[in-house]
């Protein structure tokens, strides 16, 4: 999706930080835009911000880990300007500091509830609308560089969400209709009330600017922190070590593929092989 002019945008979290910078990209390319927020203060201060150039913007009180609240975001969505044509799932919370031992279970679900399964609440009730409509859409979930790699030490609950989060937007992404795009937005540090550390971020605007380059791009990953290759390699490198080591390629060696299997004796009926190597079904 190339041209939002009079696309319909709904964006969580959108009051301030990211979720705002974004709610601007849009609103200066056309778009008219729905901000949700849970705090309605801050929803009215971003909305005047983001209306003097003339951009259309609503807003909604939303707590988008209560499954009726995002079922209500949509239809006001839906009722105020007709349909929607992009969801970002942005909202997010930060880690609650403590190494893995020591962690509540408590903390740990109070972040998943949020990161993972109220951006799952979006995917669901807005997902099953853009299926039915069967016209251009999109969906993008917010992550962090938190998905490749630990870049919060004692912060094990919040990279799992991150981490899980990824595997979530993979999974939608083979899933879903070729009408429908998905991409994961992955910031590493941006200047935000979510992250301590803001004076050090990358510029909030600045982010946002290079996110629509790989959206109106058609990108799944969206990246930014260029260092974070580094991260990743280190990752990557030791798995593949690993299987260089004890489990080397050789030939026939996809006889214990899972998805091969399942190809092969149709254990995933419509999920050609193709699919699960880097292609969407259909070919897209």
């Amino acid at each position: 999706m190339k041209d939002f002019k009079g696309k319909r945008v709904v964006i969580t979290g959108a009051a301030t930080g990211i979720g705002f910078a974004l709610a601007a990209q849009f609103v200066a390319r056309g778009a008219k835009v729905v901000i949700a927020a849970r705090r309605r203060d801050r929803l009215e201060e971003a909305a005047k911000a983001l209306t003097k150039s003339g951009g259309e913007v609503a807003i909604f009180e939303c707590d988008i880990t209560e499954l009726s609240q995002v079922e209500a975001l949509a239809d006001f969505a839906w009722s105020t300007f007709g349909g929607v044509d992009v969801l970002i799932n942005n909202a997010g919370v930060g880690p609650i500091p403590s190494k893995v031992i020591d962690a509540k279970p408590e903390d740990v679900q109070s972040v998943l509830n949020v990161n993972l399964f109220g951006v799952w609440n979006g995917v669901s009730v807005f997902g099953k609308r853009f299926v039915a409509e069967s016209t251009p859409k999109a969906i993008y979930n917010v992550g962090s560089e938190n998905c490749f790699f630990n870049a919060v030490p004692e912060g094990a609950g919040y990279v799992v969400s991150k981490h899980a989060l990824l595997a979530m937007t993979s999974a939608l992404r083979e899933e879903v209709p070729d009408h429908i795009e998905v991409g994961l937005i992955c910031p590493g540090l941006v200047k935000s009330e979510l992250a301590r550390e803001t004076s050090d971020g990358m510029d909030t605007d600045a982010f946002a600017t290079l996110v629509m380059r790989q959206i109106e791009a058609g990108e799944f990953f969206i990246v930014a922190h260029a260092y974070n290759v580094v991260r990743i390699h280190e990752r990557l490198d030791e798995v593949i070590s690993a299987y260089g080591q004890y489990a080397p390629r050789y030939q026939g060696d996809d006889e214990f593929d899972v998805r091969t299997l399942g190809d092969r004796h149709g254990w995933y009926p419509g999920y050609p092989i193709h699919a699960y190597r880097g292609a969407r079904p259909g070919g897209a």
